[in-house]
């Protein structure tokens, strides 16, 4: 079984977000300072100042891109035209990464607790330049966003085309898409980035403080992230774009710990991120459920293991957010049917033979690929081709229907237009298919959580993610979750533990014979998806009510 975490992921969603994020480029050296490390410290601050000024001023009522971020475009379109490419587009992008929490823990053999603060505010600027020479992709990026700099790095792009040209025989193909000039910012009240650090610590360290005062906790954690992503792409086609995005990200947890028994539990509140302002902070009650987390914790470090044995699951956005993305999300990325994404994370058992033919799942099974999508962590107007994003079915009522793709793919399983699923992490990184939003359509209007549960005999309702492990091809997998109670005569029981299930996909799905209504539907985000070599990170939401699977195999497991 393949367990893709180790690199960049998302259990727990913020521990290692910022790390991942943050180019090594921009890392500061553990102690010392040189002239090498001055000169770039001068570098970084202009740079700052350059993206200020391109990107500070809000949209207000524009739709049209800043002139001076145009201007800068035009110089790579110019050149690239001049040393003879087909194609050209240029990203000029600022990446802004915000975390900022406490710890609180034992004194290591003492009785009293110590807190930890802990913030970090980074910020990455640059450009990317992409060209089509002879037939071939090339690619060149710097920090340094200068004319010079600009004709520079695109007769770098050039070279690199020409030389990819020499090795490959099959020319790109675009799928065509109109052009736009439009500037869009992700709907938002207010700017999480303007907000005080001293608001946002206070807010945290009170939250860690309800955890800690339930005596059987050992520890407590929380953190708040904020990501920004300020966006100009344009292309030799016409194009020019500029988008602002930014994402909520919130955690807490609650650790407790039997030392006699040894053995130790912890519980989350795993918030939904989206991408939207600081007004969704005050709506996530972080006090009211760390109370309830460390309450839940203490229950969870003394509940009995689950019987193992076939038992209906009865699963909640949570929870199930995570088995999309592993079984659905990555299993109908084009790239990986076609074989060219492997090395990270394997292919898929969803070849291109069976594009309209698979049956996937019961006929409740309804799910999009969706980058229009209000608070969505994948959401944005137009992607990294320059294409406005669109919502699109995956499966259709159990058949497999479309695939994720983008320009350079969609010709080769017959298609005509891009999906819009372009995307990279940086303005150092190549634009390459990436997950959009993907989401199971709600069940009828009618149907509650109460409805699912009360038609279970003996089954298990599940909460939040945990542990998990798929195979090369999405196929046979393992989950955990991060909290379970036990379903017995209809009615949902006390919380028990060490429980994970198995199976097939496609039995998997084919097992889902009730899906809770509308009024159940929540997004769950996961922040830092790794895909590709060098490994880039994404984000996207994935949304659904609670659902009921019949007769899966359920493990006791620690």
């Amino acid at each position: 079984m393949k367990d893709d975490r180790p690199m960049k992921h998302h259990s727990p969603p913020l521990r290692n977000f910022f790390d991942s994020k943050l180019p090594p480029e921009s890392r500061l050296p553990a102690a010392g300072f040189s002239r090498r490390a001055f000169i770039a410290g001068a570098t970084g601050t202009a740079s700052a100042l350059l993206a200020n000024r391109l990107f500070g001023s809000p949209a207000g009522t524009s739709t049209k891109p800043d002139k001076k971020l145009e201007e800068l475009g035009a110089v790579a379109l110019t050149e690239a035209r001049k040393q003879g490419a087909t194609y050209a587009d240029i990203r000029i992008n600022r990446y802004r990464d915000q975390f900022s929490g406490y710890r609180l823990s034992p004194e290591r053999g003492g009785t009293k607790t110590d807190e930890v603060p802990f913030v970090t505010d980074q910020q990455t600027f640059g450009f990317g330049v992409r060209v089509i020479v002879n037939g071939q992709w090339g690619f060149a990026a710097s920090p340094f966003v200068t004319t010079e700099e600009i004709v520079r790095i695109t007769g770098e792009a050039v070279s690199i085309a020409k030389a990819n040209a020499v090795l490959q025989r099959t020319p790109v193909e675009l799928a065509p898409t109109p052009s736009y000039i439009d500037r869009w910012v992700i709907p938002y009240d207010k700017d999480p980035f303007t907000v005080s650090m001293d608001e946002k610590l206070e807010l945290i360290h009170n939250a860690t403080l309800t955890i800690k005062k339930n005596t059987k906790v050992f520890s407590a954690f929380g953190a708040l992230g904020f990501h920004a992503e300020d966006k100009y792409f344009a292309s030799s086609e016409g194009s020019s774009i500029q988008q602002y995005i930014v994402q909520v990200y919130p955690f807490l947890e609650a650790d407790a710990v039997d030392f006699k028994e040894g053995k130790s539990k912890s519980r989350s509140y795993q918030v939904a991120p989206l991408a939207t302002g600081w007004e969704y902070v005050p709506k996530m009650n972080l006090g009211e459920n760390a109370k309830r987390i460390a309450d839940e914790v203490v229950e969870h470090l003394g509940a009995p293991p689950v019987k193992a044995g076939k038992k209906d699951l009865v699963l909640l956005p949570s929870h199930l957010c995570l088995t999309i993305h592993e079984s659905i999300g990555h299993a109908t990325e084009l790239d990986r049917a076609l074989g060219y994404e492997a090395n990270y994370a394997g292919t898929t058992f969803v070849t291109p033979d069976k594009l309209g033919k698979l049956d996937y799942g019961s006929k409740l099974i309804n799910v999009f690929g969706d980058r229009t999508t209000e608070n969505g962590l994948s959401t944005v107007k137009y992607d990294d081709d320059g294409v406005k994003t669109t919502k699109f079915p995956i499966i259709e009522n159990g058949v497999f229907v479309h695939y994720q793709t983008i320009r350079d793919q969609a010709h080769l399983i017959g298609e005509k237009e891009s999906r819009g699923c372009c995307y990279a992490d940086s303005w150092s990184s190549v634009p390459f298919q990436r997950m959009p939003n993907v989401w199971l359509a709600p069940g009828p209007e009618a149907a509650t959580l109460n409805d699912l549960i009360s038609g279970v005999d003996d089954g298990v309702l599940i909460e939040g993610t945990g542990s998990w492990s798929i195979d090369q091809q999405r196929y046979n997998f393992q989950f955990g979750g991060d909290a379970f109670w036990e379903i017995k005569g209809g009615k949902k029981g006390n919380m028990i533990s060490q429980v994970a299930y198995q199976s097939k996909t496609t039995d998997f799905w084919h097992a889902c014979d009730g899906i809770a209504g509308r009024s159940f539907w929540q997004q769950y985000g996961l922040t830092n998806d790794g895909k590709g070599e060098p490994a880039q990170t994404n984000a996207m939401s994935h949304g659904c009510a609670p659902s009921r699977f019949r007769g899966i195999n359920v493990l006791m497991t620690d």
